[in-house]
């Protein structure tokens, strides 16, 4: 039965592809550029060309109970699947258990990425003492809390309602987190609130959006000049269909079968185009690479599937943090 369905969604490929060509087109669109050449002109470092980070242990897992949907770049259909699993935030079993696997490896970029910008030493306890964060589609915190025990001043923003419910409940469960301020709204509305911070992060976010360019746009306008954005995602490649739809959510059932939209992933070029017309220039990129002997996920500069990349924008003395 498996085997027939995969074969099944393998022959409608093809008529995905083309949906994700006329997605992009817009932004691909311009007869100033060659996006072709864009992989041959934009040089980020790999993994392997910095330092290698210290691994983070993930946050302790707790787990709350609660309610509702907001507005924003998210399209209804994908606000209103993450709301329907909202409760399971912390379930380390749960439909969010990738993620919570993913979170150490995801860490140990940011940490030492974000410390090699803002000149921070990576090894101290609170790396991030006295910087402002935005943690951009925060679901029930996962990543915001450590973020915010690693010293930085963070918010957290979610378009449901019953995410940041959660994620208010577990914050509450641990001092280090409590300051957190989580909020339900979008990266749209701290724009026209003029908020900005010094790194935006954004992580497995983008392929869920209607509009990847104008969100990146947002992402750009709430990064101070001189700030840095970081966006993880997934690669638009046919391993990634085999490994994040076919194996994660049709064969292994780690996610629930829908979560992800084959058309919907953005390649790293793309990301690094659609960034640098934001504004936002890309200067790191690593792959997530998953081992199952091991049961962990570390990182490479392997980016056909699940990769991260770091941004920053130009300082200008003309604009200032709020």
């Amino acid at each position: 039965m498996a085997s027939k369905l995969v074969h099944n969604r393998l022959r409608s490929l093809c008529r995905v592809s083309q949906l994700s060509n006329t997605r992009f087109n817009n932004i691909l669109r311009d007869p100033n550029s060659n996006f072709q050449s864009l992989h041959n002109q934009v040089k980020w470092r790999s993994y392997s060309e910095v330092s290698q980070p210290t691994p983070i242990n993930p946050p302790p897992p707790p787990s709350p109970n609660p309610s509702t949907t907001s507005t924003s770049s998210l399209n209804e259909f994908e606000l209103a699947k993450f709301s329907a699993i909202s409760e399971t935030w912390w379930d380390a079993e749960g439909p969010f258990k990738p993620l919570h696997m993913m979170n150490p490896t995801r860490l140990a970029f940011i940490r030492s990425s974000l410390c090699r910008h803002f000149r921070k030493d990576p090894n101290c306890t609170r790396p991030f003492e006295g910087l402002k964060f935005v943690d951009v589609g925060c679901g029930g915190g996962i990543l915001t809390e450590p973020l915010a025990r690693m010293g930085a001043t963070v918010m957290g923003v979610d378009a449901v309602d019953k995410n940041i419910k959660i994620a208010r409940l577990h914050a509450d469960l641990d001092p280090k987190a409590s300051s957190i301020e989580y909020r339900c709204t979008t990266a749209e509305n701290l724009v026209e609130e003029q908020r900005q911070f010094d790194a935006v992060i954004s992580l497995e976010v983008i392929e869920h959006v209607a509009d990847p360019a104008g969100f990146c746009q947002s992402l750009s306008a709430l990064t101070i000049p001189g700030g840095a954005t970081v966006i993880s995602t997934i690669n638009r490649s046919m391993r990634a269909y085999a490994t994040t739809i076919v194996a994660a959510e049709y064969l292994l059932h780690w996610l629930p079968k829908g979560t992800h939209q084959w058309s919907s992933f953005v390649t790293p070029e793309e990301l690094v185009l659609i960034l640098q017309r934001a504004s936002i220039t890309v200067q790191e990129m690593a792959g997530f690479v998953y081992n199952p002997l091991t049961g962990c996920w570390f990182l490479s500069d392997d980016i056909s599937v699940n990769y991260i990349a770091l941004g920053t924008k130009p300082a200008n003395s003309d604009e200032s943090l709020d």
